[in-house]
């Protein structure tokens, strides 16, 4: 528990920056005055705020004292600029698919996108916050459900279903570009063997069965426009949600259970009605209310996109992430609450930021060798799980022989065994939204006489979970049933 500063002496990004390290920490905010806690102190410093590397390096400048923990104004600043990619949102530079570059990110500047050092910072919080609380009380959220202390998703990107001879023709044109002879034959000899067989319909399967003998339930965007020549050509809508494959291939998903959210086309980056309208007609295909979103090619405008997204209905994004490197974009492995540049305020929207994909390596890198894939995921895996975050991975089903890649499916099998044994929360991202949304809502109200606590989250957690406080030792202090 923590006792927060006056919020009317912070700016808006300074109250952005402090909830969200609050929430990265686990610690609930403690509503009554008279209880005696470890307290939160926003203190002045003169001058700019130091860069990220010296940030990181002196462990965000928090500072110690007897029940207190100090953090300097312009590092509070620092951390609420890092989160919104403030220097990607006042980028003018654009790549042919009118996306910000990586080299635009703050993060990728300073050599630290692999690293998640926001929620780093949450962990020295959280420790500095127990090591000067003496004998005051302590109680932290538990991190996930059913005593998990990490988390993961598996994600995907329907962008491929009908035409598929013309996608693998053009792998093995880039094949050949690469001289790799051997994988020729073989993506040509699956090719061969698919016809007839609908081999993606056939992959999606595969990548269900494979997810199910984990117990893994993910979820899947889907574009849901109209198809023309121009969309075809440019990579974006190549299939028509209505048409039979793809009917065939949701209705597959609905049965398994799976999450179906929109593949936002690249128009609805700047129009924001296409977001309804594509919305509306992908659940008139589906039945459930679609409460996800990601944009095909990872395009999006900042600020103006997520508004079209919070306007249409949507409950949360998972576009942020690197299209060209595998990392943390805004320096988060977790959800958190996306911030509206223009407005100076938070959205109402939520961001699942994906941390690696599988084409950021092959495509983007030229890396052919799929096991390199797989390891570069696990170790991204391994530190979402040392700050206790969320692991978003996306793997796209079209990544099967018959469409130009013979050992992927293999190495789809390896990562889910290695992700799983690590224990983590599995779950569709719309269950990991929720449960984040409802465990940033508690908070500490008082502090009983006979030590237990008044708590109360104001979302409540998916069924059947529940919200648990815990002491440092993850000992379970009160359970939240609402």
């Amino acid at each position: 528990m923590i006792r927060l500063p006056p919020q009317e002496s912070l700016t808006d990004i300074e109250r952005y920056a402090l909830g969200l390290l609050i929430d990265l920490a686990r610690i609930p905010p403690v509503e009554d005055p008279s209880v005696d806690v470890v307290r939160l102190l926003v203190v002045e410093r003169d001058g700019a705020a130091p860069d990220l590397r010296t940030c990181v390096a002196r462990d965000w400048y928090l500072e110690r004292g007897d029940g207190t923990v100090s953090l300097p104004r312009p590092v509070l600043r620092r951390i609420g600029e890092v989160a919104t990619a403030r220097t990607e949102w006042r980028s003018t530079s654009r790549d042919r698919y009118d996306r910000v570059p990586a080299r635009e990110n703050e993060l990728v500047q300073a050599g630290l996108a692999s690293d998640p050092v926001i929620s780093r910072a949450a962990v020295a919080l959280r420790t500095a916050v127990i090591a000067t609380a003496g004998r005051r009380p302590l109680a932290f959220v538990a991190p996930w459900p059913d005593g998990r202390r990490w988390a993961a998703a598996f994600t995907h990107d329907l962008d491929v279903v009908a035409y598929w001879p013309l996608f693998t023709l053009l792998r093995i044109a880039e094949l050949t570009r690469k001289g790799e002879l051997r994988r020729i034959g073989r993506v040509a000899l699956a090719a061969v063997s698919a016809i007839g067989r609908d081999p993606v319909a056939r992959a999606v399967r595969g990548v269900l069965d494979d997810e199910c003998a984990h117990g893994i339930v993910s979820t899947w965007f889907v574009l849901c426009g109209t198809p023309s020549f121009a969309t075809m050509r440019a990579g974006d809508l190549t299939y028509r949600s209505e048409g039979r494959a793809a009917q065939a291939i949701l209705d597959t998903l609905t049965e398994r259970g799976s999450e179906i959210g929109l593949h936002g086309s690249f128009a609805t980056a700047d129009r924001d009605e296409l977001f309804r309208e594509q919305r509306g007609r992908l659940e008139r295909l589906v039945g459930p209310p679609v409460r996800g979103v990601r944009q095909h090619f990872l395009r999006l405008r900042a600020g103006a996109t997520p508004r079209g997204m919070a306007a249409a209905g949507f409950r949360y994004d998972s576009t942020c992430g690197f299209f060209d490197r595998n990392g943390f974009r805004v320096g988060i492995a977790d959800v958190v609450p996306l911030w509206d540049p223009s407005a100076q305020r938070s959205l109402g929207l939520d961001e699942a930021p994906f941390c690696w994909m599988d084409r950021t390596l092959s495509k983007y890198g030229g890396v052919e060798d799929p096991a390199t894939w797989v390891a570069d995921g696990a170790a991204l895996a391994e530190t979402c799980r040392q700050v206790e975050g969320l692991w978003v991975g996306v793997w796209h089903p079209n990544l099967s022989p018959p469409l130009g890649y013979p050992d992927a499916p293999d190495a789809f099998r390896s990562l889910l065994s290695r992700i799983a044994a690590q224990g983590p929360f599995l779950g569709p991202l719309r269950t990991m939204v929720e449960w984040r949304a409802a465990r940033r809502s508690l908070r500490v109200r008082h502090l009983l006489p006979d030590g237990r606590f008044d708590a109360e989250a104001v979302v409540s957690p998916p069924a059947p979970q529940s919200l648990t406080l815990e002491d440092p030792s993850h000992r379970v202090l009160a359970t939240l049933n609402r």
